[in-house]
């Protein structure tokens, strides 16, 4: 059956099956939001770390804060590496990148609680919050790509909303999973013996093993998913590196906004 075109004054009207002919991004949106909601899900997580830490070695006001400054720093350290990373291999495999540097970043608790090591323990932070600057660097320019320009922001609050749910859940499933076992008291502490105590802290350091080994098993298998899924290619933004330093700045001045507001308050509103 024919079908006429339909003319004004200004040209042919577009065929209308054409014109509503859009891309449709809801699969790739979904598959980048499961991003969003395990960095906030990982970075509550030191929430919980800080009173076991604490409870372990026995820590300071300043060792405290080293967990948070150890894992905020990696964003002003990292930021602008990735994105020269992005620039080279794409949004796609910088995720994939991201992903596997956190999950290795999860491993190395796993060491870190067999030999009771502070040290090790920030350097695990410093490691999976590298990934995450990964992810969040190239997570974010990507999902306004993902769509009309117009609509980008719209786009951006919803992912950042399964950010929040991760956040919301993290501390309840770390509290459940790492602090199960109520800690002594310092002074219960100190009647122990020396082989009592260190047998103490290799029982409460074994605690974060097995959720941070799931962490590890279940990030590898996100980036598999990222790598294998067929995500429309989008070439990075130009001026690229100089907004990544923009956000690196962003997070530092974050994170000293954080420590001054926490030297307010007594350490153990905290634990």
């Amino acid at each position: 059956m024919a079908t006429r075109e339909v003319t004004t004054g200004s040209g042919p009207v577009p065929n209308i099956s054409e014109a509503s002919a859009t891309p449709n991004y809801s699969r790739p949106l979904a598959v980048v939001t499961t991003l969003f909601f395990m960095w906030g899900f990982l970075t509550c997580l030191n929430d919980i770390l800080i009173p076991h830490l604490k409870s372990i070695f026995e820590l300071g006001y300043a060792q405290v804060m080293l967990v948070q400054f150890a894992f905020f720093s990696a964003y002003f350290l990292f930021s602008v590496p990735w994105s020269k990373v992005v620039n080279a291999i794409g949004y796609q495999r910088t995720m994939v990148a991201g992903l596997l540097m956190m999950a290795v970043g999860a491993f190395l608790f796993l060491p870190a609680a067999s030999a009771v090591s502070y040290p090790l323990f920030l350097t695990a932070l410093l490691v999976l919050a590298a990934g995450i600057t990964g992810l969040q660097v190239s997570a974010n320019p990507y999902v306004d790509l993902l769509g009309p320009p117009e609509t980008a922001s719209s786009r951006l609050d919803l992912t950042q909303a399964f950010n929040a749910l991760g956040t919301t859940i993290a501390p309840k499933i770390g509290g459940l999973l790492i602090l199960s076992a109520v800690p002594l008291a310092t002074e219960q502490l100190l009647k122990l013996t020396p082989q009592a105590q260190h047998a103490y802290r290799v029982q409460q350091a074994s605690s974060v093993k097995m959720p941070y080994a799931v962490i590890c098993i279940a990030l590898v298998l996100l980036a598999v998913v990222i790598g294998t899924f067929k995500l429309p290619s989008r070439e990075p933004e130009k001026r690229f590196t100089i907004r990544s330093g923009n956000i690196a700045i962003w997070f530092w001045v974050r994170l000293r906004f954080s420590l001054t507001w926490v030297q307010k308050f007594p350490l153990e509103v905290f634990l």
